[in-house]
């Protein structure tokens, strides 16, 4: 065996990060029933070809099946939105915001201190 060479075999990081239990859960189980009930919408197709007695009821399930995976794809949406709203945020002191937020209230503080230069409103006063 060539033990010099490259190996076979190479990790690379992920490229996006996995995706949370429930929202998987939620993805794989709208995968399924959109993929039934595509396989639903070609037996209403070919039965309807055929001029089958199943055709009519492959139709009513084709539309239940329709309902019933925009239910599931709506679902998962719904349900990353909720996970990215209890989890996934992540509130860093070192983040890029927070700092311009910083250097803004300090030159705002700094202006404040510092004595305005036209005439004061005193000497407006008294003239």
């Amino acid at each position: 065996m060539d033990s010099g060479g490259r190996p076979l075999w190479q990790e690379e990081p992920a490229a996006r990060r996995r995706m949370a239990d429930p929202v998987r859960t939620a993805a794989v189980r709208a995968v399924i029933i959109v993929a039934v009930t595509l396989v639903q919408a070609m037996v209403a197709f070919l039965s309807t070809l055929a001029g089958s007695w199943l055709a009519f009821p492959a139709v009513l399930g084709t539309v239940a099946g329709t309902v019933v995976a925009t239910w599931a794809v709506l679902d998962v949406w719904v349900t990353r939105q909720v996970w990215v709203q209890r989890h996934g945020v992540e509130s860093r002191p070192s983040s890029t915001a927070r700092e311009l937020r910083r250097e803004r209230r300090r030159s705002r503080r700094g202006e404040r201190r510092e004595p305005p230069e036209g005439p004061s409103h005193t000497d407006r006063a008294a003239a």
